[in-house]
């Protein structure tokens, strides 16, 4: 890996898009400490103070939201904008014909759901931080500069993840949300640690001492998991026939398809916790105080056995969704037919179809279930430690480890290109 960024550091075009990456990331973390005009910064740190839904908010915000800064909202509202026009693009034959045809169409339409989902999300954290009193002097000024400056701060998000896939390397809303994760770690480890030296009894020493031991470990083993998980794939075999063109013969040579293990990557991950997170948010921000909002957070609040079962269910269904969009067996099986392709044995057509689909389920299955799995575990082991912050869970380190292997990819597929192009040359 350090070897692929020396070389890429080497070749002047790809060195200028690393360094336009880093540029732009670098502008996203000076603009999470710029904050909201007229707000108490001591009273957002009573509000967040052992607040599971706002602490995974933050997260996702690079603690931007606990600052209450012009990114507070991150790039949540377009990746639940996202969500739903590609379920809806899966669900309606028009919406496919007009994806096919003008795929920048729905992308303005997602843009456009963005500013929606923003706007009602900036009043909503608006609302949920003036009940305790957070704004000097809050009048409706100050309100409209608070949702105008959050929705405003959400579009310039977006519009610089763009701007980093279209002149950068790496998919620029992955890398922002890489980023915000990275610059939690130190809060989170910090947390963890005041966990284990706050803890007076002998008894509760000695588990936690043993516990400080297992997270590391079992932190350090999902990484490797991930990795190889990541990289995993099935070769499926393929033969194509002979054929006779004028006095040459072509065709009769063997080759694979390779299907990954995980399809997906991490956007089942990103978008479950979306998911997962939005309905405790709005609940939290236009219902705090009230009973309803404290029977949700008692039974359906972060870490509860219900949000746990539903974050699993989530991750699984989303898996098998993307790994349908991203490996279309149909499409594969007739390129294959319409080259003189088939696995041996199998006829080419709807059977090679019906094959290539028994094989990702299999696969997607395995791989479904490793992601939950490493998604789950660590925030048990943290809440064993007495709540640690959850920010230091498996969604974090699946989301930054796959980011990272992503990345490294693009980079080499650049380097790759140039060498060949250097090639030909």
């Amino acid at each position: 890996m350090l070897q692929t960024v020396i070389n890429a550091l080497k070749v002047k075009e790809i060195r200028a898009k690393i360094i336009f990456t880093l540029s732009i990331l670098l502008l996203v973390r000076f603009g999470s400490y710029i904050p909201v005009p007229g707000v108490n910064p001591g009273i957002l740190t009573e509000v967040f103070a052992n607040n599971g839904i706002l602490n995974i908010m933050d997260t996702f915000s690079g603690g931007s939201l606990s600052r209450f800064t012009i990114f507070a909202l991150s790039i949540t509202p377009y990746i639940n904008a996202s969500i739903i026009m590609q379920l809806l693009t899966a669900a309606f034959e028009k919406l496919k014909e007009i994806q096919k045809d003008d795929n920048n169409k729905i992308k303005q339409w997602t843009r456009y759901m963005t500013v929606v989902l923003a706007l009602v999300q900036a009043v909503g954290i608006t609302i949920f931080i003036n009940s305790y009193g957070a704004f000097l002097g809050a009048n409706a000024f100050t309100w409209i500069v608070s949702i105008s400056t959050l929705t405003a701060g959400t579009m310039l998000l977006m519009w610089l993840g763009e701007q980093i896939n279209e002149k950068g390397i790496g998919n620029g809303i992955s890398l922002i949300i890489f980023l915000s994760i990275v610059a939690k770690i130190p809060s989170s480890v910090g947390t963890v640690l005041n966990t284990f030296i706050g803890t007076g009894s002998v008894f509760y020493k000695d588990f936690y001492f043993y516990m400080s031991i297992l997270l590391p470990i079992t932190l350090l083993l999902a990484v490797i998991g991930i990795v190889i998980v990541t990289q995993a794939e099935r070769k499926v075999p393929i033969h194509y026939a002979k054929k006779v063109v004028g006095r040459k013969m072509y065709g009769g040579q063997s080759s694979f398809i390779p299907m990954k293990l995980n399809q997906a990557g991490v956007i089942p991950i990103i978008f479950a916790s979306s998911i997962l997170v939005l309905p405790g948010t709005v609940i939290a921000m236009f219902f705090n105080g009230t009973s309803f909002a404290t029977f949700f957070q008692n039974w359906f609040g972060v870490n509860t056995p219900v949000y746990t079962l539903f974050y699993v269910l989530f991750i699984i269904a989303f898996t098998f969704f993307y790994s349908i969009i991203a490996f279309n067996v149909k499409d594969v099986a007739d390129n294959l037919k319409k080259n003189g392709g088939f696995i041996p044995g199998i006829r080419p057509g709807k059977t090679t179809a019906e094959a290539f689909g028994k094989i990702l389920n299999r696969i997607t299955l395995f791989g479904a279930l490793f992601l939950a799995l490493v998604a789950v575990v660590p925030n048990i082991l943290g809440g064993m430690i007495g709540g640690a912050s959850l920010q230091f869970g498996g969604t974090s380190l699946l989301i930054a480890v796959g980011v990272a292997l992503d990345t490294m990819k693009q980079m080499e597929s650049q380097l790759l290109i140039r060498h060949y192009k250097g090639f030909m040359k």
